[in-house]
């Protein structure tokens, strides 16, 4: 049939459109916002950073029994050789890697404040800072990521330098090697201490704290999200020292801080956990709502660590509790999660001052297995040790 009729010449005109449509592979979309893996992103400080994410408890005699992650321990640069930002120290161990076909993006840096600090170490806060040679904000460093990949959730922990924390911790330890037992010197009671506390700076911190969850919620909404398409997790600041009454060593003499690493008074030490910290996640909590944002969820993490913290009595050394290295099974029962405080003496070895009073390498699994926690049931909680051993290399967490 030389002319087929007009109907039947469309249908084949259709016919092998259609074929050659369906020989052209449509183009990949490219990952970002709702496409492509699932990222979950980690902003703040040094309690969520990785800092003294090295070292599984602590020992006086050698450093090898507790070196699980060695000399590479921080080094986040794309080679593994170095770190990307001087003393961030973000370690492999940090809680931004919690597996399972979500991936990590360590963002945070070891003191951090709610704002960028351009001094002798650059500090990124969580603002839009922005040199122009690289050197980011951590809002601006989200956003920038955001844009082409599928963040899902940005966990935060921020205000615990906003309060000098770093500072309180040296006065207290000043204060207690310094003064003798039979006339103590507090540090709960030092003017530049309880400076730190003051109605006026709590309310100052309280407002920077918001606007830092603020301009998280700028950089998702920059990068082009939906506040509902993803959820804002803050942390509260777990306690690293237990009660006076809970130190494993009496506070006669100086063995809390020489052998211990834990140069607390008693009374300080009480009211570290009672007052410090009390008021510092208080204004966390009450930044929460300052800020307005509807997807947060709060991880409260003030008892996690529990019965494994520096110098508690249900703890200790490695050498002793009888064991001999990070490896052994019991060693996540029997040692400490919380590292020692470290002195000038530190110089010469491989431990960092900056690592003093922070969770370790069991603190820092166990802190990835509740924000895991968080992720997969889509909620907040109190997060707590639920029983003893590993399970996936991890300690055991309850999210309540």
């Amino acid at each position: 049939m030389k002319n087929p009729p007009s109907s039947l010449r469309l249908a084949l005109i259709l016919a092998l459109s259609m074929t050659g449509l369906c020989l052209v592979a449509a183009p990949a979309r490219a990952d970002g916002p709702g496409t492509g893996t699932p990222y979950v992103v980690t902003l703040g400080d040094s309690y969520i950073s990785g800092e003294a994410g090295r070292w599984a408890g602590s020992s006086n005699d050698s450093e090898a029994p507790a070196d699980a992650l060695g000399a590479h321990a921080y080094h986040d640069n794309a080679s593994g050789t170095a770190e990307a930002i001087p003393k961030c120290h973000r370690s492999s161990s940090a809680e931004a890697f919690i597996g399972g076909g979500v991936g990590g993006l360590n963002l945070s840096c070891s003191g951090a404040r709610t704002t960028t600090g351009t001094g002798d170490d650059f500090k990124p806060g969580i603002d839009f800072y922005d040199n122009g040679a690289g050197k980011l904000g951590q809002a601006k460093a989200l956003q920038q990521f955001a844009t082409s990949h599928n963040v899902r959730q940005v966990a935060v922990s921020i205000g615990g330098n906003d309060f000098n924390f770093a500072a309180i911790v040296t006065q207290c330890v000043q204060d207690f090697l310094l003064s003798p037992s039979w006339s103590p010197d507090y540090c709960k009671d030092d003017s530049s201490v309880v400076a730190n506390f003051t109605t006026a700076n709590v309310t100052a911190v309280r407002g920077k704290i918001a606007t830092a969850l603020q301009n998280v919620r700028t950089a998702m909404r920059n990068a082009g999200y939906g506040d509902s398409a993803w959820t804002l997790v803050v942390q509260t600041y777990p306690s690293p020292i237990p009660n006076g009454s809970g130190f494993r060593y009496g506070q006669t003499g100086y063995t809390r801080q020489s052998v211990g690493g834990c140069g607390f008074w008693s009374a300080d030490a009480d009211w570290a956990n009672s007052t410090a910290l009390t008021t510092i996640n208080n204004t966390v909590r009450a930044a929460i709502s300052q800020s307005g944002l509807a997807n947060i969820r709060l991880l409260e993490l003030q008892s996690a660590f529990n019965g494994r913290r520096l110098c508690e009595k249900t703890v200790g050394l490695y050498e002793e509790v009888g064991l001999s290295s990070w490896t052994q099974p019991t060693a996540v029962d029997k040692t400490e999660w919380i590292n020692q405080i470290r002195t000038v003496t530190t110089v010469g070895s491989n431990y960092f001052i900056q690592e003093s009073l922070h969770p370790n390498y069991w603190a820092q699994l166990a802190l990835r297995s509740c924000l895991r926690q968080t992720y997969s049931q889509n909620r907040g909680g109190t997060c707590t040790i639920a029983g003893t051993g590993l399970t996936n290399g991890e300690p055991r967490m309850t999210l309540g």
